[in-house]
């Protein structure tokens, strides 16, 4: 007999509406947490969990709460997780020896978004020594509503189930429950326990009012609570030869709530194993859970994750890959399972200053700022966001040019959740047509970023990297509808056999969106603000021909990043990347050879939805830019592509760096295979003395003189999305479409995918931002599942 916990999650995967809709309004979208829940409501219930070690006093100022690589835990890591059902996450913290895994799940169900269990669990890293650990976790109203606790308070602590109830106007009314497991130890023995035996294996809580918007201030609040309780606990014990007791006895929390209280916590203290339960009901789904619904609904979610996983993203048998085939099989789970679980949900307002440039962009004739009279930085009206996150310890927030690649892997993951997220990031597009390249919405958000980048300017872009999500999404739609053989350049995006009909991909997990109808109905409604996007970076970002007596056959179709300063691009997206001199007459490859990509994205759009004369001018405004590309930015002399600058008397000449950047027209896929500058393109990419390293490939060449020097954040490290888009070009286009490089092509394209997917991740536990080029080493930020989670689809050769 069917399990009929496979059945209610089945209902929850496929139902679908947009832009938001119950089965995506609960999730762990606090991913700046090690664990943290809340809905997809801008002022509303925030809950969060956070634990220390009660071995010693100092381990209180070591409390675990927001990632933080200066935690130094072993690892951190989703397991599985599926925005429709939940997860399981495992947390590493040898400090104070202990694994935790958190358990979170969705329960469908009444008629306010359903309800929700989360099991937290805790067993000693190394059985031979002490895991003594206290945790608190904690829940607070932001916004109209309120929550009460209805358990009766005791001076001493609580024994048995802690009941909470709430309401607000989304949520409507609701309870939570905190449920000890059946095994739970307690410390009991240790200096001056008899003192404290009526507080000893009890739960510990406090309440208290916290001024709007600070609930995500909690940990502060909290453990300013419980250190002030401590500190008159501790003020007797002065004598030393009587010895101070047992941390676990004194660091607790008051047991006191005060009037109007909207931070709630609630502490439990273990020794060895342990288990709790937190149960959300909302009242109108008339449901009690308990813990057989997590027992039973976390095994069949396991299961059904499994299952599906091998469906979207099938591991090859492929002999030449290091690693069996399961641990490739745990891998790919894990790397796709960060960067879904690492989905946060942002409100708030943005600083931004319309007056800010650049000397060299003083006289821009393009810029296109507002009419506002305000001088300076000026904080924005509040905004909503859903975004994948590329770091969850170092970059928790919404950054526009790594989503357009996280959506690549989420949308082959699951469409319809992938698309909730495109729509947010699409709303965000304002009457000028301009998007912030960082999306730092709200306090908690710019409490995590350094002074100096909080402020965005609305004539800086970004690589425009929605349009590849968007792109992939339409052939995705032609998969689905015409089966592969019909699709462009005969893509796999993991929709199962080219047999499948429709009608039963349609009913798929997260397929719903595939429909035509539904997909033609939304890619109608995103055109619009897509458009006035598309052409805010055409009137803003614009490259300056006939001034410098440049020869093109396109007079407008040239581009130039906006904001450089003296060293750095950070709109380009490669920060420290060498360019030339700062200059008005700057002309930028990458910058062109995205509009180039947009341009078609716009017109693929423009044919799906049947605006043939838009279409028809896309076409001609790509071929424009695809012949400058070759006009301006073509080095005969180098043969590679280069930028383009202006010196001291006024004459243009080519910047030329071999690297990721030179690539550019290549990586896009807009070079024909017959293209003339293919073959000195692969001699590039394969020379070792180039590009080429046993990791991956070098973001700028091993003889350029400044490899590996300064910041070393573009100068050779390897980037994956990078190698993605290369992998990418080759399989779908250099090494499948008949040319005179095709077998070279597949050759690079073989090997270059195996030292991507050989690389790192066994090693350390984690993914990274980006891996030292003559060791493969992962450096910089992590966990980074954010782009480096392409690994997935370069597992799968989903490009």
């Amino acid at each position: 007999m069917q399990s009929p916990w496979l059945l209610l999650l089945f209902i929850a995967s496929v139902a679908f509406s947009s832009p938001v809709n119950d089965t995506f309004l609960w999730g762990s979208y606090r991913p700046n947490l090690y664990f943290g829940i809340r809905p997809r409501i801008p002022q509303s219930l925030l809950t969060g969990f956070m634990w220390f070690g009660t071995q010693d006093y100092a381990s209180i100022s070591q409390t675990r709460h927001a990632c933080d690589q200066g935690d130094q835990l072993q690892s951190y890591t989703w397991t599985k997780y599926d925005p429709r059902q939940g997860g399981v996450q495992v947390i590493k913290d040898a400090r104070n020896n202990v694994q935790l895994t958190t358990e979170f799940l969705k329960v469908p169900g009444g008629d306010h978004g359903g309800n929700w269990a989360a099991r937290i669990k805790g067993e000693p890293l190394d059985p031979l020594q002490p895991s003594r650990i206290s945790t608190i976790f904690y829940l607070g109203m932001e916004g109209l509503g309120g929550i009460d606790m209805d358990t009766d308070e005791e001076d001493n602590g609580l024994e048995g189930d802690i009941k909470f109830t709430g309401s607000s106007p989304e949520l409507d009314d609701f309870g939570i429950r905190i449920v000890d497991g059946p095994s739970n130890t307690a410390v009991t023995n240790g200096p001056h326990s008899e003192v404290f035996k009526d507080r000893i294996g009890k739960s510990h809580f406090m309440g208290q009012p916290v001024p709007a918007g600070n609930i995500w201030q909690a940990k502060e609040f909290i453990l300013q609570s419980l250190m002030k309780r401590a500190q008159e606990v501790i003020a007797p014990y002065q004598d030393p030869a009587a010895g101070i007791p047992d941390p676990s006895f004194v660091l607790q929390l008051p047991d006191e709530i005060y009037s109007g209280s909207n931070l709630y916590a609630v502490q439990k203290s273990f020794d060895g194993e342990f288990q709790f339960d937190v149960f959300y009901e909302s009242a109108s789904s008339k449901q009690t859970l308990s813990s057989s619904t997590l027992d039973e609904g976390i095994a069949a979610l396991s299961t059904s994750f499994e299952q599906r996983f091998k469906k979207v993203f099938p591991t090859p048998s492929d002999y030449s890959l290091k690693g069996s085939k399961d641990a490739l099989d745990a891998f790919s789970q894990a790397i796709t399972s960060n960067l879904v679980g690492g989905v946060g949900y942002f409100y708030g307002n943005s600083i931004i200053n319309e007056k800010f440039s650049y000397e060299w962009d003083e006289d821009d004739e393009a810029e296109d700022r507002s009419a506002s009279d305000e001088k300076g930085p000026r904080l924005t009206e509040p905004k909503k966001l859903l975004t994948a996150t590329p770091s969850r310890s170092f970059f928790p927030r919404g950054f526009y040019w790594d989503e357009g690649f996280h959506l690549l892997h989420i949308g082959a993951w699951d469409n319809d959740f992938g698309l909730e997220i495109l729509k947010d990031w699409i709303d965000l597009i304002d009457d000028n047509g301009w998007v912030a390249r960082e999306q730092i919405l709200g306090e908690e958000a710019r409490s995590k970023v350094p002074a100096e980048f909080l402020t965005q300017v609305p004539n800086y872009a970004n690589p425009p990297t929605l349009t590849v999500a968007v792109t992939a999404f339409i052939n995705r739609v032609k998969t689905a509808s015409l089966g592969p053989s019909d699709a462009d350049l005969g893509m796999d995006f993991g929709m199962g056999s080219s047999q499948t009909p429709l009608t039963e991909v349609k009913t798929e997990p997260g397929n719903r969106s595939l429909d035509p109808e539904v997909a033609t109905a939304f890619l109608k409604d995103i055109y619009k603000p897509l458009k006035r996007h598309y052409d805010w970076f055409r009137r803003t970002q614009r490259g300056q021909i006939k001034q410098y007596a440049r020869k093109a056959r396109s007079r407008t179709e040239a581009y130039r990043w906006r904001g450089r300063s003296d060293k750095h691009v950070l709109t380009s997206g490669m920060d420290d990347y060498p360019r030339g001199p700062p200059h008005a007459g700057e002309l930028h490859l990458d910058l062109i050879s995205w509009m180039a990509l947009f341009s078609r994205t716009m017109r693929e759009i423009a044919e799906f939805i049947g605006e043939n004369d838009d279409a028809i001018s896309y076409g001609e405004i790509e071929k424009a830019i695809l012949d400058n590309i070759e006009d301006l930015h073509w080095n005969e002399e180098q043969q590679m592509y280069c930028d383009a600058n202006v010196d001291d008397d006024d004459e243009s000449y080519h910047v030329c760096n071999k690297g990721y950047l030179s690539l550019f027209p290549f990586m896009l896929s807009l070079l024909s295979p017959d293209s003339p500058h293919l073959g000195a393109i692969l001699d590039v990419v394969r020379d070792p003395e180039q590009l080429w390293s046993d990791y991956g490939l070098r973001s700028l060449s091993a003889s350029h003189p400044e490899y590996g020097t300064g910041e070393n954040y573009w100068k050779g490290p390897i980037w994956v999305q990078m190698n993605y888009l290369v992998l990418g070009a080759l399989h779908n286009r250099y090494a499948a479409e008949e040319g005179p490089y095709k077998l070279r092509a597949q050759e690079i394209y073989r090997e270059l995918r195996k030292n991507i997917i050989d690389n790192e991740y066994e090693r350390t536990g984690y993914v990274w931002e980006q891996y030292d080029p003559n060791t493969g080493h992962g450096q910089r930020s992590h966990p980074f599942t954010g782009w480096t989670s392409l690994v997935t689809l370069i597992l799968t050769e989903k490009y």
